[in-house]
């Protein structure tokens, strides 16, 4: 695919998603668009390792972007929610309907305990509760999904925290996402970011925040970044005007992603900046 299709139209014939493969770790982008995309999917992404997988966010257009890969929400068993907006939210009603009416089955929720209440509150009781009782009671996040909870890293900033699914080892962190007028990501709303086997970083949504930035160069060695990118100043994204400020070397190794219908334009901007390029929804990023 070259730069100037990156916005066209997907590929009907591309080969289908799978769930497993021979062991190298596989990041497939369900989509990289942002949430008011009409081109592009939603910015979801599948990873996958040996016989492991687990989906990172799953927006309103997930479910169908699934299927014409191949998929449904009922094979995927092992989801990963950064934060609430419908873009990366918005298909897990169907996730939880369809897997307790027609699979008869709960897939698993990596989240932290405290997210994991303002999820269920503030988001998925209204469409997932009130559709049967159990015992006199209107059903909770327990009858839908199986949890895991990542274990804080001790003395680490960015409410660090750590699990191993499989072969795959996922850290979580908090991002400077929500409300724009927040000064530092504990002052924001739950959003997370993931480092993924402990080098490739995919930082979900955030504002510019190279605080940020340093603090994970700093503890890891990272081969990769997938950054967060709006092509404007302003409101809950970093631009690709503030990304350039960032040193050339971690530039080089930054994709950028989540980004809107007008990224063909912007292919030349990026390549003279020096950034790694954008990331690109159904082509996978392998890394043995």
């Amino acid at each position: 695919m070259s730069a100037n299709t990156l916005s066209g139209t997907l590929n009907p014939a591309h080969p289908a998603a799978v769930l497993e493969n021979q062991g190298q770790l596989s990041l497939l982008f369900i989509g990289t668009g942002s949430a008011f995309s009409k081109k592009l999917y939603q910015n979801n992404l599948l990873i996958v390792k040996g016989p492991d997988h687990v989906l990172i966010d799953c927006g309103t257009r997930t479910p169908e972007a699934l299927s014409r890969l191949g998929l449904s929400v009922l094979m995927v068993r092992n989801y990963l929610i950064t934060h609430s907006h419908a873009d990366h939210i918005g298909g897990l009603e169907e996730v939880m309907l369809m897997s307790r009416y027609v699979g008869k089955s709960r897939p698993t929720m990596i989240a932290p305990a405290k997210y994991r209440r303002y999820l269920w509150a503030k988001s998925l009781k209204g469409g997932a509760a009130y559709n049967e009782r159990v015992n006199g009671q209107w059903l909770g996040f327990d009858d839908f999904w199986d949890v895991l909870d990542p274990v804080p890293v001790p003395g680490a900033d960015r409410e660090l925290a750590e699990l191993q699914l499989g072969s795959i080892k996922l850290t979580m962190f908090r991002t400077k996402h929500i409300p724009d007028s927040a000064p530092t990501w504990r002052s924001s709303a739950p959003s997370y970011g993931i480092l993924i086997d402990d080098n490739i970083l995919f930082t979900g949504d955030t504002r510019f925040d190279p605080d940020l930035i340093a603090f994970m160069e700093d503890r890891y060695e990272l081969r990769a970044i997938f950054h967060d990118c709006q092509f404007f100043d302003g409101g809950v994204h970093a631009s690709i005007n503030e990304l350039r400020n960032l040193p050339s070397g971690t530039r080089a190794k930054m994709w950028l992603m989540h980004y809107g219908d007008a990224v063909d334009t912007q292919a030349e901007t990026i390549h003279t900046l020096g950034f790694a390029g954008f990331a690109r929804q159904w082509e996978p990023y392998e890394y043995s």
